[in-house]
């Protein structure tokens, strides 16, 4: 034993030598030793002897009355007996759970006046000892001789002392330990505790858990002695799976756990991580990308695929299909390959094609007084313009689509027309040709129809104009498109040039 241990060990033995005999005088229960059988037992009531002659316990005046140098005389041999245990429970004895620790101690020979020196009761307890066991008593003399040797006395009293009082306050102290295995992250260590459940435990570890840490078993789970506590803290990944991207919790110290924790299939799959790399306390970012079942339609032919590719664009390149100038792909050559989707590849081919139109004129009219209402004279004539447009022509796998225009240009541009509108009233009467049957002669001609026109097309209206005659008179347009006044008016004003030779069958009417 070191001389360090030593000094601990004498101080705590002093220090223990007040508290024992304070107990031993409280007289509080009756102790049995180490090995089971009875000792001398302390009163239980006042403190008066039962048994034995009449002895009593010692009291705080006979343990003052053991000097220190005595307890300094103890070998340090007689201290290395003491088992380490004993001494590792005994710093903390203030931490003791359960009842104190019960020592038995010897009892002192009570007498009428003064109390018996040390070593008269010495040789009494002996001499009543060797009556017990049927052996032949001691003579008392002899134990009186033992009894003038009070240094021999001094050094044996503190020994037993302390050996009693450890012994039992090891037994009660050890009573409520309990060895438990922590495991924190996957370190372990070896406790000796008196934590009644697994939050304690914790507690005492300075070990702080969060709702994303598992805690195996739960913390108000009781603790027994050998019991294994596993504490896993909680780690944040970003996932995105297949596209979508989500975050996580997991207590998986490894991708590879991690994606067996969340009951993602990674045969095939890509990972933005290797499967061994670890997960720190601030989590990662996990890119994962899971094969899946994929149908081309190239040329014609069907091919599926298993590809884990992040692009339309991709699994075409991987399946070793090759992308010429305009060809492409039924969906988005950018967009993710779903599971069970069918891409179809485009073959694209295309011309451009040159073609002149035709570009409509506008119309402007104005008013015009000096023309009777129902007239209309054009001052420009109209004319369209042409347009040159380039369109591009393509075919898709073989077919001919829509063209669709590329660029467009003015080659000449369309003459606006402008015209005339009169809107001069028209006369009632013409001189000469009021008392004429202007009705009966448009009943023959047209059967009283403004818009009739004859077979061929060259006559029209209530009197059957030609055109060149409906021109020459004022009229402009057809005759049959205008008003059946202005058709009347017009026919008066031929009357007046020519008779009624115009209507050769049916200008007699005109007098009936």
């Amino acid at each position: 034993m070191s001389n360090a241990q030593g000094t601990h060990r004498h101080g705590t033995h002093r220090a223990t030598r007040g508290a024992a005999g304070a107990r031993a005088s409280a007289g509080t229960g009756a102790p049995t030793d180490a090995g089971g059988s009875t000792g001398p037992r302390a009163s239980t009531g006042s403190g008066a002897a039962a048994g034995h002659g009449g002895a009593r316990l010692p009291q705080q005046s006979d343990w003052d009355a053991v000097p220190n140098s005595s307890w300094d005389a103890v070998p340090n041999s007689s201290w290395d007996a003491v088992p380490n245990s004993s001494w590792d429970a005994l710093p903390n004895s203030s931490r003791v759970d359960g009842p104190a620790p019960t020592v038995c101690l010897p009892l002192i020979p009570e007498q009428e006046s003064a109390p018996a020196p040390i070593g008269a009761r010495v040789a009494a307890r002996r001499a009543a000892k060797g009556a017990r066991s049927g052996g032949r008593p001691e003579p008392v003399s002899r134990a009186l001789k033992g009894a003038s040797r009070p240094e021999s006395l001094r050094r044996l009293l503190p020994r037993a002392l302390v050996v009693a009082f450890l012994a039992g306050g090891t037994v009660a102290f050890l009573a409520g330990e309990k060895d438990v295995r922590l495991t924190v992250d996957g370190e372990p260590r070896t406790l000796h505790t008196f934590a009644d459940d697994v939050e304690e435990v914790l507690a005492r570890q300075g070990v702080t858990v969060g709702e994303h840490d598992l805690v195996t078993p739960g913390p108000r789970a009781e603790l027994h002695d050998g019991d294994q506590v596993e504490v896993r803290y909680g780690r944040p990944v970003t996932l995105t799976l297949d596209g979508h991207r989500r975050q996580v919790w997991t207590t998986a110290g490894t991708v590879e756990e991690a994606l067996r924790e969340l009951g993602v299939r990674a045969e095939g799959a890509h990972l933005s991580a290797s499967r061994g790399s670890t997960i720190g306390r601030y989590g990662l970012d996990l890119d994962v990308r899971t094969e899946r079942t994929v149908t081309l339609l190239v040329d014609g032919r069907e091919q599926t695929v298993r590809t884990n590719a992040a692009t339309v664009r991709e699994v075409v390149a991987r399946s070793g299909v090759i992308l010429r100038n305009q060809d492409t792909t039924s969906v988005d050559p950018e967009s993710f390959p779903r599971e069970g989707q069918t891409i179809s590849v485009l073959r694209i081919s295309g011309t451009e094609e040159v073609r002149h139109e035709p570009v409509r004129f506008r119309t402007e009219k104005h008013k015009d007084a000096k023309l009777f209402q129902g007239t209309e004279a054009v001052d420009t004539a109209g004319r369209a313009g042409v347009r040159r447009v380039t369109y591009a022509v393509r075919t898709v796998n073989g077919v001919r689509q829509r063209a669709m225009v590329v660029r467009s240009e003015i080659v000449r541009a369309p003459v606006t027309q402008i015209v005339r509108i009169g809107t001069r009233p028209l006369p009632t009467s013409v001189a000469g040709t009021d008392g004429l049957n202007w009705h009966a002669l448009a009943h023959c001609e047209a059967g009283g129809r403004p818009h009739a026109v004859d077979p061929s097309g060259t006559y029209g209206g209530l009197y059957q104009f030609d055109t060149r005659t409906w021109h020459s008179l004022g009229g402009h347009g057809r005759p049959q498109d205008a008003p059946a006044d202005e058709q009347t008016f017009r026919a008066k004003q031929l009357y007046l040039q020519r008779g009624s030779s115009p209507w050769p069958v049916c200008g007699q009417k005109l007098g009936g």
